[in-house]
């Protein structure tokens, strides 16, 4: 089925290498999809390209839900938002690209917090209508995916007045441009601007003045205003109402978590083909120069970062295939999970392509070999769908919000994982061994260890601020640091607990083994790396010095596996680089390389 994707891919003249990688993200993801479907997705991405300098740059700038309904053959926000009134009405169009949307919700002045947005929609009882308005500068939506040229509709998210009573955001569907392009009355459209990347996204500023739209285009999924003004709404609670308006969103951190792992794999692939075939130096006179992956240096940088990939390749599946299946009853885990997710792999994802673009010298400037491209075109995804820092601070307070139930309630921790907090607290080893340090068991007590003491002390100090007269939403705040200590230990003991259960299935002999020093160098970086295992006294100082040097017999032992890995990956050379092969024929004269 993907070998069919690829070759369908690879023969249309449209597609040059430049968009390669972005059809890797489509076949990887939609993975388990009918052959048909697949095609139908290539089509409907020929067709959106041919209005973006890049394909690539389709889907990874603004969180764009109607873009994504062109990808994906869903409804976007207007399926996830709407209801039958507006399946019936723009779904078809939307996926036939007779309507080209965006998603407005980004505003100048507000990003993460989303409930102070300052768009207005009044409705007007006399006429039926919405009347929304951009009522200063702040307002205006901005770096709004595909407004600047070419979008003809826009859902755009704003605050709901309703007989002077502001009922909070909601979504409405509103054309901003006719079927020729041309901006409507009332609407002013510019562009964001040039970019460090994503230059193909038509990123753009959107002004409202007083322009009317039906009450039927009221998104009313969650609340709807009837002909009268009387609003009305299964959630009475506002908190709770706006957690259910935002939650179909969370499809838009899942896709970034898992295309950061796609991209990373690629990044990789360059660098470690590269580092198999690149040569320098020579530990003896007159000796062949060495291969830089034999240079324990060179090791150390690339390898630790495919054991990462590799773990977070599973937690990402695991997170694609649990919204896949969700339900109401997990969709606060996939929020958690989502959140917590998609900042560590993206942030991971840059960490990762930094590396990789030094570790293949000048050639990686080169915008053919890709790896300094895609941290350009990806660096965005640390700051789109959510701040990474306040989604770690999300994810903190949820599993503050889990300690206090669970308190008040006297009951057992049940679901994201945290029924470890249930037993025992686990015991440390003074002494620690290669063979200890490489169990799973000690690898597993010791991030728990972590995770359950600094819960522990997060809430014993927001507790501390309570008490003296902050309020909750301060005292969360001044606990920052214990927070985002707290998120890190919970997701890097997530991805541990996923890749364990992933590795118990997998068949006795070499690919077990191979999992097993992949865990291993995972759990060991990541102790190498954070200061919390000795700032809170998890391990010795000795103890934190062995990890260190285990890290390097790791690498020795995954270097004759490095590019095995690389080539389970399964990414088609199609979608590589001239660095990752005969880079020295790609560079001849004879090539016509300029």
């Amino acid at each position: 089925m993907v070998s069919e994707i690829v070759m369908k891919i690879e023969d249309h003249t449209y597609f040059g290498s430049k968009f390669s990688a972005f059809f890797f993200i489509i076949v990887l993801f939609c993975d388990g999809l009918g052959i048909c479907f697949w095609l139908s997705i290539l089509e409907g991405c020929m067709l959106v390209c041919a209005t973006r300098s890049s394909a690539l740059e389709l889907v990874v700038m603004d969180p764009n839900p109607l873009v994504w309904n062109i990808v994906f053959s869903k409804g976007g926000a207007v399926k996830f938002l709407g209801t039958k009134r507006h399946h019936d009405k723009w779904l078809l169009d939307t996926e036939n690209y007779v309507i080209k949307g965006c998603f407005a919700m980004t505003e100048l002045g507000h990003g993460s917090n989303v409930r102070g947005i300052e768009t207005v929609a009044t409705y007007d009882s006399k006429t039926g209508e919405f009347v929304i308005n951009t009522p200063c500068e702040s307002a205006q939506k901005y770096w709004i995916g595909g407004a600047a040229n070419h979008a003809t509709h826009t859902i755009v998210f704003a605050q709901l007045h309703i007989n002077g009573r502001n009922e909070g955001v909601h979504a409405f569907i509103a054309q901003i441009r006719d079927q020729d392009e041309n901006v409507l009355p009332n609407i002013h459209i510019a562009d964001c601007g040039h970019k460090i990347g994503l230059n193909g996204v038509d990123n753009g500023r959107i002004w409202f003045n007083n322009i009317r739209v039906p009450r039927e285009n009221l998104l009313n999924l969650v609340a709807d205003v009837l002909p009268d003004g009387k609003y009305v709404s299964m959630i009475d609670n506002p908190d709770q109402r706006f957690a259910a308006f935002l939650s179909p969103l969370t499809l838009g951190r899942v896709n970034i978590a898992v295309n950061a792992v796609y991209i990373s794999k690629v990044g990789l692939a360059i660098a470690v083909r590269y580092a198999l075939s690149r040569r320098a130096f020579s530990t003896t006179p007159d000796g062949p120069e060495m291969l830089l992956l034999d240079y324990p240096s060179h090791q150390r940088r690339l390898l630790p970062l495919l054991a990462k990939v590799c773990m977070m390749s599973s937690a990402s599946n695991f997170m694609k295939n649990m919204y896949v299946k969700r339900t109401p009853e997990i969709s606060k885990a996939i929020h958690v999970y989502s959140s917590a997710l998609k900042a560590t792999l993206t942030w991971q994802n840059m960490t990762t392509l930094q590396e990789c673009r030094e570790a293949c010298g000048g050639q990686g400037l080169k915008t053919e070999n890709r790896v300094g491209i895609f941290k350009a075109e990806f660096d965005v995804q640390s700051t789109f769908e959510g701040d990474n820092n306040v989604l770690l601070q999300q994810v903190s307070k949820a599993l503050y919000a889990e300690f206090l139930t669970t308190q008040r309630k006297k009951k057992s921790f049940k679901g994201l994982g945290l029924e470890h907090l249930n037993g025992p607290c686990p015991v440390i080893p003074h002494s620690l061994t290669s063979v200890i340090l490489r169990s799973s068991k000690f690898q597993m007590d010791l991030f728990c260890l972590r995770e359950r003491d600094l819960l522990k002390q997060f809430a014993e100090e927001v507790a501390r601020h309570l008490a003296q007269g902050e309020s909750r939403e301060r005292a969360l705040m001044l606990s920052y640091q214990i927070a985002e200590d707290l998120a890190r230990a919970f997701t890097e003991r997530t991805i541990l607990q996923i890749f364990l259960e992933d590795e118990m299935n997998a068949p006795a002999g070499s690919l077990k083994d191979v999992l097993v020093l992949l865990r291993s160098m995972y759990v060991m970086v990541c102790i190498d790396e954070s200061a919390s295992f000795l700032r809170y006294g998890y391990l010795s100082r000795d103890n934190v010095t062995t990890v260190r040097k285990e890290v390097m017999i790791l690498c020795s032992e995954l270097r004759p596996h490095a590019l095995a890995i690389v080539g389970s990956f399964g990414i088609p050379d199609a979608f590589l680089s001239p660095l990752a092969f005969d880079w020295i024929e790609a560079n001849a004269l004879s090539s016509g390389s300029e």
